[in-house]
């Protein structure tokens, strides 16, 4: 569970998961299309003002934790929630504290 705090304990992933929780709403112009896929990598960087590299390495402490999966199409790499790993997450807090 200490991997997954600490990947929760940046400002940037928080909003990054913020933002996929409703893609719809962060992302209108890009997310109806890939809506099965995800948000695109550079989607992400662009509205959190970062580097690619940094969104990047974000990203990926994210997908370590398993609160995020990545699928890749092409040359693009999108990312979406994973629901069920958040709740049981969110649920082990809760047991446990």
């Amino acid at each position: 569970m200490l991997g997954e705090c600490k990947a929760l304990a940046n400002e940037t992933r928080l909003r990054v998961l913020e933002w996929l929780k409703d893609p719809q709403t962060h992302f209108p112009a890009g997310a109806a299309e890939t809506a099965a896929l995800g948000v695109c990598v550079g989607l992400l960087q662009q509205k959190a003002g970062t580097s690619a590299s940094t969104m990047s390495a974000h990203l990926a402490v994210l997908q370590r934790a398993g609160f995020v999966q990545a699928t890749r199409q092409g040359q693009w790499t999108y990312y979406r929630r994973d629901e069920a790993r958040i709740r049981d997450f969110a649920q082990r807090l809760h047991r446990d504290l």
